[in-house]
This record gives C-alpha cells, sequence and structure tokens, in this order.
C-alpha cells in the first residue's frame, strides 16, 4: 500500500495585518515559516527548493541526503544527554558510550510489521556495526517489559530503551508522520565527540536506515 499524504514541517498559521504591504508581508512570512517540503516527499526524506528561506531560531535545519527535517537535534549539534531504562530494566545513559560512534533510531514501537523489519535488518548487519566500532541504541515508547520478549523473540543483540511518554523523543524534536498520528521513524549518527554527523527520516522503508547509516559510519 502507497502512502502519499501531504504534509507540511513546522508551519505555523500566518495573519497578515490590514495594509501590510506585500514586500513586508513576504518578508515576515520567511522569517516565520520552516522550509516546506515537497508534495511528492511522500516520507522518504524531505525535500525543498533551492531558494528556502531560513528557518526560525526556534528550529535548526539537518542537512540529510533526503532534504531537510525540521528538528531541534540536527547535523552539526550535540544531542541532550538521556537515561533511559533498557530491556533489563537497567539505567543507561548516552554519555555512556562517548569515545564511540553510536546510532541512535526512533522507532514507533515494538513487534509491528515496520519496526520488526529495521530490528532485523539492523541484527543481521551488528557485525558489521561492530566492526566500525559503533553502538546501536534503538529508543520506542515501549515499556522495558515489551522491549525485552521484542529483543528475546528476534535475538535482537543490541539496546532498546523505553522512552515512556516520548520525552526524550520530543527533546530531539523527532518529527511524528501521518497528520502527527504515528511516530516518526529517525535515525542519528553521532561520532566519538558525540557529534550528530547524520541524521535520516524514512518511514516507510525502515530497512533503508541501515545501509545508509553504515555508509556514514564507514566515512567517519
Amino acid at each position: 500500500m502507497a502512502f502519499t499524504p501531504s504534509t507540511a514541517c513546522c508551519r505555523p498559521s500566518l495573519v497578515l495585518e490590514p495594509g501590510a504591504s506585500s514586500r513586508g508581508s513576504a518578508a515576515r512570512a520567511q522569517a516565520l515559516l520552516c522550509t516546506p517540503p515537497s508534495a511528492a516527499s511522500a516520507f522518504r526524506g524531505l525535500r525543498t527548493p533551492a531558494s528556502a528561506a531560513p528557518p526560525p531560531t526556534r528550529w535548526r535545519r539537518a542537512n540529510t541526503s533526503t532534504g531537510i527535517v525540521c528538528g531541534k537535534v540536527t547535523k552539526g549539534s550535540v544531542p541532550p544527554n538521556f537515561t533511559l531504562k533498557d530491556q533489563n530494566g537497567r539505567p543507561v545513559s548516552l554519555n555512556k558510550f562517548k569515545g564511540k560512534p553510536v546510532v541512535v533510531y526512533f522507532y514507533p514501537a515494538d513487534e509491528t510489521p515496520g519496526c520488526t523489519k529495521q530490528a532485523c535488518a539492523f541484527r543481521d548487519s551488528y557485525e558489521k556495526f561492530k566492526k566500525a566500532g559503533a553502538e546501536v541504541i534503538g529508543i520506542s515508547g515501549d515499556d522495558a517489559a515489551s522491549h525485552k520478549a521484542f529483543a528475546q523473540k528476534y535475538r535482537l543483540p543490541f539496546t532498546l530503551l523505553s522512552d515512556e511518554g516520548n520525552r526524550v523523543r520530543k527533546e530531539w524534536g523527532v518529527p511524528a508522520d501521518l497528520f502527527g498520528t504515528l511516530p516518526g521513524r529517525q535515525t542519528y549518527v553521532l561520532d566519538k565527540q558525540g557529534v550528530v554527523q547524520y541524521v535520516y527520516n524514512n518511514q516507510f522503508q525502515p530497512e533503508k536506515h541501515i545501509g545508509e547509516t553504515l555508509k556514514i559510519l564507514q566515512s567517519l
């Protein structure tokens, strides 16, 4: 089934004052609006025209291979630290992995078809990630018990973290899909210094996240 919804990323409503000039209106519009995606994006990465205006201060642009994603954690930034429980109920902090590359991927939910494909693809390529010296961390809103059952069922060798309430997802600014009804599927690659080097968003081709992140890791 093909999903081709048309959404805008971080587009606030714009009300123009009576009598405002078209030039002044355009300037205010450029200052307020995040760059809109093209109608053909279909969540396979968001594309924008080359003449797009810079986003507001509140939002920063993330240049990915698929275009621009509105969010708080972007390429070149250092994401906020977090401490979440893993599938065994133990607290894990992002700072723990400083000194090695880290792949952090946010996914909608355990046991769903796309998320299972994605997790198993990371599992099947896990030795390649280890060879690159990288850690893989999956994050969703499921609790630790759900993560444990998911990891055991599919023999997942990497860490799954429970972000109940989606606090970290919100702090990182992971965009939702399908008009906000579906938690976004977004992957970040952090270098040894904890700086984001790559952001990849693709809801409906979950297995592509693995190949894209491996390419970046091999270039670090």
